[in-house]
């Protein structure tokens, strides 16, 4: 399992403000940047943790709301630790010119990879722990009596032998004046009364009543559509998507693959099998449709760039706004708002910060960028393309002994961040065939190549877990049936040196109740992905109709984050896992002709519809001694399930998706 770093007390320094009354504490992160500024008398806070006189408690989140829940869940771990009242709580964001001013006291204040809670649950829990214990001392001091006599809960801190109570916000003051402890002791799990709780969401109210600030327009779209343009296409201009596979093909055989994974002798061993199984899978380009299309709304002037805009990084939209608008970073003003979706589209790349500057650079007034829907998916950074060739050998016994994988597609790295490919080779795009390999074969190999192409690529919810967790699940069950064996068993099998694995394959197994026949006419596949730190097993009931049409009736989700903060998020965020990855599965894909994207709105981009939402049952199996990311965890299971189901009934076997390209009558 992926285990976050520990933090150390190096890392662990923090910086205390009275402010008004109130006590504010900002702690630094594991990123190792100088300790924050404290604003000393105003109400411009440099922390993590502000206790107002009238107790109310705002709690600085400093990573970006896309619908995951992280303003209810990141505040719950400070609060459990603060033992405050979490009915007066709420949520605040520190803009990233705050951040750039303070020395990057909130550290990285980017979102994506599922590394809210996991990436951040530590130094939280130390800011509460720490300012529970600051508020314990000043309470101490005020009665004269020792520390460890009192007691803080629910915004209250009482002396234990004589009954006497302060709240939090008569003591805040004079607790900001207090030096940080040493080592704040944090609560043993089992103690937890507020994690692990399926709270109501702290933004749920506002955003339905439309008090959050998201982005109206029409004139501007229709003055754009009446533009006649010519446009150089270049050599690109030929491209196709037929070409795209050709390359990609070639990188199957290609002699010069580098090797990311290997153990054992594979050609020694695949000449010892007694059964050999072959199978070659694709999977296509993807836009990631976030119910929001890319906005941000911009004003420059000589001294400075205003900017209002939805995104995963702050600081990266902070320093495209700079860039843009050739000013120092230290000009910018940001206000992240909430997103309408945002699955990696909103992160590594802010183009649409960059051309909403240029645009009020050029003008000269507060400018409202909004693109249209076909803007948003023609223009952007795709999840890639992929190939693969899996070579296995079985022993007598039907169990693999070796296998070889051969991974082609474009590499996100190298187009985004190309410090992350070392000597060429970017070992992320083999992701799920690497660390995250858990099946026990003696001989084995992973291989990856290259192949670029003018089409951009970034990252997609799951990244390349995506696709490569389709691969690999689907040709799991291909070896199970070259060996007469059940799909699930033969998983069983694979994981017996992985207990927690096979928990949670177990887990989602016995929910769905592969222990007795399917109902009449349904299907079932089974599929398990470890993704970000978190392990989730999918069994998918699907049935085939006469003319293959596909529907997909239940999807039974089991999963291990090690710990849970809010069951009720995580099981959201595990359903909309399962929506992303359902649809793209049945429907997405990007094709290229004449060089350009073809889709361009949802009537041939297609989502699922609310009346093919299948009935979801998710069990949450937390393991503990770990902290895994949820936002990412249900959707690559979903694909290969549900194929491995279509296979059970139509005995055809799906190596290619979407499935609307797929002829699935029976065989």
């Amino acid at each position: 399992m992926t285990r976050m770093p520990q933090l150390s007390r190096r890392s662990f320094v923090a910086s205390v403000a009275a402010l008004g009354g109130g006590l504010a504490l900002g702690f630094n992160l594991p990123t190792g940047a100088g300790p924050a500024q404290a604003a000393a008398g105003t109400a411009e806070v440099n922390a993590w943790v502000v206790i107002q006189p009238d107790d109310a408690v705002v709690i600085r989140v400093a990573r970006s709301e896309m619908g995951q829940g992280i303003t209810t869940s990141l505040p719950m771990l400070v609060a459990e630790e603060l033992e405050c009242d979490w009915n007066k709580v709420r949520a605040e964001f520190p803009t990233a010119d705050e951040n750039l001013r303070r020395h990057r006291a909130w550290g990285d204040m980017s979102t994506g990879g599922s590394r809210s809670v996991r990436g951040s649950q530590e130094y939280l829990r130390k800011a509460g722990a720490a300012a529970r214990e600051m508020l314990v001392a000043a309470a101490a001091q005020r009665w004269n009596v020792p520390a460890a006599e009192c007691q803080a809960a629910k915004s209250v801190i009482t002396h234990k032998p004589s009954g006497r109570i302060l709240r939090f916000g008569e003591v805040a003051e004079a607790a900001a004046k207090l030096p940080l402890p040493a080592e704040p002791k944090l609560k043993d799990p089992k103690h937890w009364t507020l994690v692990g709780t399926p709270q109501k969401r702290l933004d749920t109210m506002d955003k339905v009543t439309g008090k959050p600030i998201f982005d109206s327009w029409w004139q501007a779209k229709q003055a754009v559509d009446a533009l006649s343009v010519t446009w150089d296409e270049g050599q690109n201009g030929k491209v196709s998507s037929a070409n795209i596979a050709d390359l990609l093909r070639g990188g199957l055989a290609a002699p010069e693959a580098a090797v990311v994974r290997r153990e054992g002798d594979v050609e020694a061993a695949l000449a010892k099998a007694v059964k050999r199984v072959e199978a070659e899978y694709a999977a296509p380009y993807l836009a990631h449709a976030t119910m929001e299309p890319q906005n941000c709304t911009a004003h420059v002037t000589p001294d400075k760039v205003e900017v209002w805009v939805p995104t995963q990084s702050g600081e990266g939209a902070l320093a495209a706004a700079a860039a843009a608008a050739e000013m120092a970073p230290e000009k910018v003003v940001l206000h992240k708002t909430m997103l309408g979706g945002g699955f990696g589209r909103r992160g590594a790349v802010q183009d649409y910060v960059h051309q909403a500057v240029l645009i009020a650079k050029a003008v000269g007034q507060p400018v409202k960028l909004l693109w249209t829907r076909e803007e948003d998916i023609r223009h952007d950074f795709y999840r890639p393309a992929a190939m693969v060739k899996f070579t296995a050998g079985l022993d007598g016994s039907g169990m693999p002994i070796v296998w070889r994988v051969r991974v082609t597609s474009p590499s996100i790295f190298a187009a985004l961040l190309p410090q992350r490919v070392t000597n060429g080779v970017d070992q992320a795009a083999a992701s799920g065939f690497t660390d995250e390999m858990a099946y026990d074969v003696p001989s084995y190999q992973v291989e990856y190549a290259m192949r670029t192409t003018h089409v951009p690529v970034g990252f997609w919810r799951s990244v390349n877990h995506s696709q490569n967790g389709f691969f690999r699940e689907c040709f799991v069950d291909e070896m199970a049936h070259a060996a007469g064996q059940d799909p699930y068993q033969f998983r069983r099998k694979l994981l017996n040196k992985s207990p927690e694995r096979l928990a949670v394959l177990d887990a989602a197994a016995q929910k769905a109740g592969l222990d007795k026949p399917a109902p009449q006419g349904i299907s079932r596949g089974i599929a398990l992905v470890e993704a970000y730190g978190t392990l989730c097993a999918e069994v998918v009931e699907a049935s085939v109709g006469d003319k293959g049409q596909v529907r997909v009736h239940k999807v039974v989700a089991a999963v291990d984050t090690g710990h849970v903060v809010n069951p009720a998020i995580l099981r959201s965020q595990v359903e909309s896992g399962i929506v992303y990855g359902l649809t793209a599965a049945l429907y997405g894909a990007i094709t290229i002709k004449n060089g350009r994207v073809q889709q361009g709105n949802f009537d041939d981009y297609e989502m699922l519809r609310m009346a093919d939402m299948p009935a979801v049952e998710t069990v949450l199996v937390p393991s503990g001694g770990f902290w895994g990311g949820g936002g990412t965890a249900g959707s690559p299971p979903l694909a290969p399930a549900l194929c491995n189901a279509i296979f059970a009934a139509t005995g055809k076997r799906i190596r290619s998706l979407p499935l609307k390209d797929q002829d699935l009558s029976r065989v």
